[in-house]
């Protein structure tokens, strides 16, 4: 079974970019058919997809969030990155990282990491 974890740290500063890495096992990033997204979280509102790394490299971001989102891979390591840069408090959430079969589902996910942007 595929697991997930996220890792980054967990106070970033306001203008600053937000760098988060998530390390799988249990099955490899170039398998044919998954896309592996992050999606985030903030207090008291619902789960927002933000953008997604498929098996083939390409990758897909969510439009309200494509101008400062960066997603990239490291095949050697099974892992994946996300960057989201120009961080405000609004960016305060908790970050998960998925895989699923479609860029903006989910069938496994981590257990998330809490990012907080304050100064």
């Amino acid at each position: 079974q595929v697991q997930l974890q996220e890792s980054g740290p967990g106070l970033v500063k306001p203008s600053q970019t937000l760098s988060l890495t998530c390390t799988v096992s249990g099955g490899s990033i170039r398998t044919f058919r998954y896309y592996w997204s992050w999606f985030r979280q903030p207090p008291g509102k619902g789960l927002e997809w933000m953008g997604a790394i498929a098996y083939s490299g390409a990758t897909y971001y969510s439009p309200s969030l494509k101008s400062r989102t960066s997603i990239s891979r490291d095949t050697s390591k099974n892992q994946f990155t996300l960057q989201l840069s120009s961080v405000t408090p609004e960016d305060t959430a908790v970050y998960y990282c998925a895989r699923g079969q479609r860029t903006d589902e989910y069938e496994y996910r981590g257990q998330g990491t809490q990012v907080t942007v304050s100064s």
